[in-house]
């Protein structure tokens, strides 16, 4: 029976393109799960849009000296574009600069207002007294209370994912001018969630225990556990939603109060132009309602937006919300500031026409339990291991097979025997076996259970090898051929979840939209012959499904990443501050002279030091070096150095050190000596 489904994905924020990231954590999953409800009949409302407002974007509007509407202009349109270059099927992409949602939003505070479900609050908040403006959240950066990081926000500290507020950071400090802030008075608006603590629990702690993923339901109890306080929903801003009542002029509505009110108006507006009633998708108990967004942002889905549904009163509450972990990236955590990502602009630019392996290989590594690497060398074997050897090999020796066999045509099967009863009661079964890890967001699981399908069909006809029976028994033959065709068409259809691309290329090869009635996921399992004897497929050199990915094009993009690395390296190379001046009778002091390590030996029971023999000119002399974790006693044996033969020595484990070897860091931070570059120079010149 139909249901109606509204289905969110996370608003992506418009400050730059898509990501790796993104794409494995939200967008992916959630269009699985779009696509395969629609496939099985019913009724679906898909909807995003991009995130608009927010200080990030004031920020990188003044560092590249534009206004925040270009910002967002801009990359609003590359992640729409790319979004639908990639295959993702919202039924609506809306944006929250859009005027229907500034309405649809400030409506929605005015009925929390009138209805006294906010708290005024006038309190201290951080300014800057050189910019002349409050701070809000990332406009204020310090070190987090709870982990040490040093570089959290005045919103949350990216590092251990607490939600702060800028008054929690210690020693905070201002990412317009670099000041230290000081406190002033400002008022605000506080949706206070501590109210709502009992609903929550019962809501929540009660009535998902079983049917949310535990790391969800983990930090929503961790929340609920450490006590709800009011969170303030309004900033001292000029670029978002202006406050809509009287005493909030120079105020905006928190863009984290906003941007999920952006669910409801694109809804809106996707309603208003298909003639729909959006308030079916948003009001009815019978629509089940499921947000798909990343781990950090759960506390915002099922917390604060659950809070400002329940105190607004006539909407429904998310039924699930299979938030993700992180993916990584070759070992390391993805960084858009560090570039260190891949881009999907830059995806379909470098691998055209591949869409569906970046969307199998995602997949295949959901980060649906814990955190995940993606690997180019992974990405690389799931296409040429599994798309390519197991799906693709299938589907082309089916096809080949029937062209050469039957010219094209369906051939009529005769007895079955055990085996091919089998083989079809297992395409039978499959519909339920994927749909089962679909319905509980188990992704990953369900793209093995399809290319277990494929592997089924390989099998099948490596066991009963028609090209072998053809010389021999015709009839078995057509019986072989027309059994691997069923599951070939079963393939077409199950996969669109995972690989639209893949199943419209196969449609079109297996002439489906010649059938009389295209199958549909009901029907694999329902009806007993998929492609009926006579029909006819695409005859001709069939197209390949999938291509090898050689090793040169995975290579390309490790020296992308490599390049990135080290270009945020050199971007990001901070020089140590020049000491405090001192004059030229202090410097005429150091006599540095050149020299030659002669001899070398490790320190007993240290890890850092070396004892050095060094010919100064002068002498040679002991010098104890604190270089032996970067170099061993034979590498150092005649380095030519540079020595402060002057500096008084000193006792370290007992040896008399007499002097010091001038050492730097490279831009890798190895140690590298600071030697004469001319070999002719002799020991005991001296330098300055």
């Amino acid at each position: 029976m139909s249901k109606r489904y509204t289905i969110t994905a996370a608003l992506p924020y418009t400050n730059g393109p898509i990501h790796i990231g993104h794409l494995a954590g939200v967008y992916v999953p959630a269009d699985i799960y779009a696509r395969y409800l629609r496939l099985t009949g019913n009724d679906v409302a898909f909807i995003c849009g991009s995130d608009e407002h927010g200080v990030p974007i004031t920020i990188k509007a003044k560092k590249e000296g534009v206004t925040p509407q270009d910002i967002v202009d801009k990359y609003h349109a590359i992640i729409k574009t790319s979004f639908e270059d990639f295959g993702i099927t919202f039924d609506n992409y809306s944006r929250t600069s859009a005027k229907i949602h500034h309405k649809t939003a400030s409506d929605f505070f005015k009925t929390l207002y009138d209805k006294n479900e906010f708290v005024e609050e006038t309190s201290e908040q951080l300014y800057d007294a050189e910019a002349n403006q409050f701070l809000a959240d990332r406009f204020v950066t310090g070190t987090c209370p709870k982990c040490g990081n040093e570089e959290a926000y005045g919103d949350q500290c990216e590092n251990c994912g607490t939600s702060l507020n800028a008054t929690d950071l210690i020693n905070p400090k201002s990412a317009i001018t670099g000041n230290i802030p000081t406190l002033k008075e400002t008022k605000h608006w506080f949706l206070p969630l501590n109210k709502y603590e009992t609903f929550l629990k019962d809501w929540i702690l009660k009535g998902h225990k079983k049917d949310w993923k535990p790391n969800v339901y983990g930090q929503v109890k961790s929340w609920i556990d450490d006590g709800l306080r009011p969170r303030a929903v309004t900033r001292d801003l000029d670029w978002g939603i202006p406050l809509p009542v009287e005493g909030g002029e120079g105020k905006v509505l928190y863009v984290w109060f906003d941007a999920p009110i952006g669910y409801i108006s694109a809804t809106k507006e996707w309603a208003e132009r298909e003639g729909k009633n959006w308030e079916d998708y948003w009001k009815d108990e019978d629509t089940t309602l499921v947000h798909f967004i990343g781990k950090d942002n759960i506390v915002f889905h099922c917390i604060i937006f659950p809070c400002m549904l329940k105190a607004e009163g006539s909407y429904i509450l998310p039924e699930n919300v299979p938030a993700n972990e992180f993916l990584n990236l070759e070992g390391h955590k993805l960084s858009t500031s560090k570039n260190w990502a891949v881009w999907l602009p830059d995806y379909l630019q470098d691998f055209p026409n591949k869409q569906d392996v970046l969307r199998y290989a995602l997949t295949a590594n959901a980060p649906e339990t814990k955190d995940n690497d993606f690997t180019w060398k992974d990405f690389q074997a799931r296409n040429n291991n599994e798309l390519v050897a197991i799906f693709g090999n299938f589907i082309n020796r089916v096809v080949v097979l029937t062209n050469k066999y039957y010219d094209g045509v369906v051939p009529a099967p005769s007895n079955y025997t055990e085996i091919d009863e089998e083989t079809l009661s297992a395409i039978k079964a499959y519909p339920a076996v994927i749909a089962s890890s679909i319905e509980r967001y188990r992704f990953r699981e369900g793209s093995q259970e399809l290319m277990n399908l494929a592997r089924l069909g390989n099998k099948y006809l490596a066991d009963e090898e028609p090209w072998k029976t053809i010389k021999t028994d015709e009839g078995r033959t057509k019986t072989v051929m027309f059994v691997a065709l069923q599951l070939a068409s079963a393939l077409a259809v199950l996969c669109e979840p995972f690989l639209p691309f893949t199943s419209d290329k196969l449609k079109v090869i297996l002439s489906h939209s010649e059938l009389d009635s295209e199958s549909t996921w009901e029907d694999i399992a329902r009806k007993d012959v998929l492609l009926p004897a006579g029909h006819g497929i695409q005859t001709g050199k069939p197209e390949l499904l999938f291509s090898k990915i050689e090793d040169p094009e995975i290579q390309k993009q490790l020296d992308k990443l490599e390049a990135n690395k080290k270009a945020n390296e050199a971007a990001n190379k901070t020089v140590e501050p020049q000491k405090a001046e001192i004059t030229f009778d202090d410097f005429s002091k150091l006599d540095l002279r050149v020299g030659t390590i002669v001899e070398a030996k490790k320190m007993p029971k240290t890890k850092k030091l070396l004892v050095l023999k060094v010919d100064t000119g002068l002498d040679t002399r002991t010098i104890v070096s604190g270089i032996a974790e970067s170099f061993t006693p034979e590498e150092v044996v005649g380095k030519r150095v540079t020595v402060l033969v002057n500096l008084a020595s000193r006792k370290l484990r007992g040896v008399e050190s007499q002097g010091m070897i001038l050492m730097t860091e490279d831009e890798n931070g190895n140690l590298v000596f600071v030697n004469p570059s001319i070999e002719e120079i002799s020991n005991g010149l001296k330098i300055g």
